[in-house]
């Protein structure tokens, strides 16, 4: 049916199942409304009633996430999370998912999910200084991935760099799972006055209700909608749900409302994200308590003859709403035509509780708020645990030399240098960036300060699959690790929940368990979750993505200048491993790369060795002992070398333990561990003896090559034209 047919006329159970509601969905919608929703109403209930936007798969477990503590200033529920970070700063951060417009439409739905984060960020009274993504693709073999690479990354790239916000981190994997169905998760980061919080509560009846920002289209019409759904083979006829994105009007849309938020004027504001003008404004009406009525023939549009139902459901981008102070409103109206954007009246708050909408003169909807936000439908599916995997022991495993291994390893797509990406992505403009893209996490000093935060996303989803509850823990372990390895105390998460289909219970169970995995992590780690979102139904044809809840972490450098990269610095330094070293090849790289198997449990996550091992890393690092850390994660101890000779330019010589099989030692993948450099290991090995902190010594830096016990060697500059060859070589065929 179309949308300007019969838009009056009561709405039908067929039209309510190919907007994504159930029977028992519709009947609900039209209890609450004391009579059948006509068209507009109905397509309302079912954006709002959506997954991406009801979160009623997963609220009841999300509520099970630690979202408190000292630095949190506001949790879950408004755009973005909020963290304190002294001197009267606030970290404003968010992740969130564009999976399925990305998949797609590459280009523009990569770009629109790097517009629409920034704006989550910036409405809450933040200047956006950092972008990180998380990418996972497909199959290097399958036959879309290249075109969805480029797509993806030019994407980012475009957008991003056009908005003049350094994109400075993330991560990229490959898997046969993600070959119907890419995750691109976007996280953005900014910088606001601990006073100055703008939030989205509607308050004052009698306000106006105001639209600034570009015009709206026809474009991202049910983009909630699809993105709560599983794929088929018509992917190619849900292109028109995918949004474009300007991201040049993006900047002027941030530099007006910083410039408004230096005023008094704003009394909330929400910008127009998933499912656009009727998320927005019945979000502010619903967390206020208050009703709105629209007249939405003032919305500014750039298509003719729109109806509402259009004008409600567009995702048409660079767009906010705001609720204004009346004696404000002029003031207002004089910035925005500054900078060339549409200001526009196009309502009011009401205390009726009721979103009301006209066009023409004529009431087209007419819906309680209370209930479209309250009554929507939350449930507690059933779900199955994932079975147990037998663990591994390093005996049973084909041992491979170490060297040739190394060299196929440090070649492999989930470990070679990401390059031809973060490249393509302007990271240091705004001038702050003192760690780039490349390392275990980015640092960007905070303008006219010593300090900076450091930033980072992670996630294992292989171990996910194997092990959701470990895995899920795992996830935020290695976050928090990534963060201290540069120095920095790690803060809050922000989560992106990316899972298949919830109705099916083996995957409600793997979201189930990994947030029990992630919930113990936090508490354990004092690392508490501040904002987040779920994509569900990463399906196409049934076959469902590996369970993959990515983590984007914050942590605080109260210098810049004492922060430290994971390059070898000079020669003659000694290289200390930090953490118990067991050789655990479940899951590893080792396995899947070397011997084309994925199978094992993966490895165990002991929580309390983990915040023991990273606290006194960290204090080793601010005392000015470590000239060069790195987290020990994918391929395990040789890898991480390799990395940080790679880094620096510096080989070492290096030996292994005669009491463990050497293929174990030097790929394990065994967690909470570290490699630290210093001039002299004995005060760092006495300190870690009194603190109770594994250390052993594996060798010296030095040379031009990785040389082990025996004389197998592999040069730096082989190790890294084998690392970076990789990714360009495959792009370019």
């Amino acid at each position: 049916m179309s949308p300007d047919t019969g838009a009056d006329a009561a709405a039908t159970l067929d039209q309510a199942r190919q907007f994504g509601l159930s029977e028992d969905e519709f009947k609900r919608a039209c209890r609450i409304m004391g009579r059948t929703p006509n068209f507009t109403e109905l397509g309302i209930f079912s954006v709002m009633w959506s997954e991406h936007c009801s979160y009623k798969s997963s609220k009841v477990w999300l509520k099970k996430l630690p979202t408190t503590g000292k630095r949190v200033i506001c949790g879950p529920g408004e755009n973005a999370g909020v963290i304190d970070i002294g001197d009267g700063d606030a970290a404003i951060f968010k992740m969130e998912s564009h999976n399925h417009p990305s998949f797609i439409e590459p280009y523009q739905g990569a770009a629109t999910g790097v517009g629409g984060i920034l704006r989550d960020v910036f409405t809450m009274g933040a200047r956006p200084i950092a972008n990180l993504n998380a990418l996972r693709f497909g199959s290097p073999d399958h036959p879309k991935t290249k075109h969805l690479i480029d797509g993806v990354v030019r994407g980012i790239g475009g957008y991003g760099n056009c908005v003049g916000v350094p994109t400075v981190g993330g991560e990229c994997n490959f898997h046969p799972s993600y070959n119907g169905n890419i995750l691109v998760n976007a996280m953005t980061v900014g910088l606001a006055r601990a006073d100055r919080i703008f939030y989205s509560a509607a308050a004052g009846p009698g306000n106006p209700v105001i639209y600034v920002g570009a015009k709206t289209g026809r474009d991202g019409i049910h983009g909630a909608t699809m993105a709560s759904a599983e794929f088929s083979e018509d992917n190619e006829s849900k292109r028109p749900t995918v949004q474009v994105g300007d991201p040049f009007t993006e900047k002027l849309l941030i530099e007006a409302c910083l410039e408004l938020m230096e005023s008094d004027a704003i009394v909330a504001i929400q910008d127009m994200g998933a499912a656009g003008l009727t998320s927005s404004s019945v979000e502010m009406a619903g967390k206020g308590g208050l009703g709105i009525e629209l007249a939405l023939d003032q919305v500014p549009t750039r298509e003719t003859a729109m109806s509402p139902y259009e004008i409600m459901l567009s995702e048409s981008q660079e767009r906010m709403l705001m609720i204004l102070k009346p004696e404000r409103q002029e003031l207002a109206r004089q910035i925005f035509d500054k900078w060339e954007l549409d200001f526009a009246v196009i309502g009011r708050v009401t205390d009726s509780g009721r979103l009301v909408l006209t066009m023409h003169g004529r009431t087209v909807a007419d819906m309680p708020v209370g209930p479209l936000v309250s009554e929507a439908p939350l449930y507690e599916r059933p779900w199955t645990p994932a079975p147990a995997l037998p663990e591994l022991a390093a005996k049973t495993i084909e041992a491979r030399e170490p060297i040739a291994a190394l060299k196929q390893l440090v070649a492999c797509p989930d470990l070679a240098s990401k390059r031809w990406i973060w490249e393509q992505y302007d990271h240091l403009v705004m001038g702050h960036t003192v760690q780039r893209p490349g390392g275990d996490a980015a640092v960007v000093r905070l303008p006219g300060r010593k300090k900076a935060l450091a930033l980072a996303t992670d996630c294992t989803p292989r171990y996910c699959a194997a092990d959701p509850k470990r895995g899920g823990a795992q996830a935020v372990a290695e976050n928090w690790r990534n963060l201290t390895a540069v120095g920095a105390l790690p803060l809050a998460i922000t989560d992106n929940m990316n899972f298949g289909n919830p109705e099916r219970p083996e995957i409600m169970g793997q979201f189930a368990q990994s947030i029990e995995g992630m919930r113990e992590a936090c508490l354990a780690l004092d690392y508490p979750v501040v904002s987040g979102n779920v994509s569900l139904y990463n399906e196409t044809n049934g076959s469902g993505i590996l369970p993959t809840p990515a983590i984007g972490g914050v942590g605080l450098i109260d210098d810049a200048a004492k922060s430290v990269s994971l390059g070898f610095k000079r020669e003659g330094e000694i290289v200390v491993v930090i953490g118990e070293t067991k050789g655990w090849l479940g899951q590893s790289l080792y396995l899947r790369e070397l011997l084309g198997r994925e199978d094992g449990a993966p490895p165990p996550v002991d929580l309390k060795a983990e915040r023991h091992n990273g606290d006194f890393v960290r204090a080793q690092i601010r005392a000015g002992v470590v000239s060069a850390c790195h987290d020990v994660a994918d391929g395990g101890l040789l890898v991480a070398l390799a990395e940080m000779a790679m880094a620096g330019g510096i080989g070492a010589t290096l030996s292994a333990p005669q009491d463990q099989p050497a293929h174990a030692f030097w790929f394990g993948e065994d967690q909470g561990r570290y490699v630290l450099t210093c001039r002299s290991a004995d005060a760092l090995l006495q300190a870690a003896q009194k603190a109770n902190v594994p250390a052993r010594v594996v060798g010296k830096t030095g040379g031009a090559a990785l040389t082990l016990a025996g004389g197998n060697a592999i040069s730096v500059a082989e190790l890294k034209r084998l690392n970076e060859a990789w990714l360009p070589a495959y792009m370019a065929q």
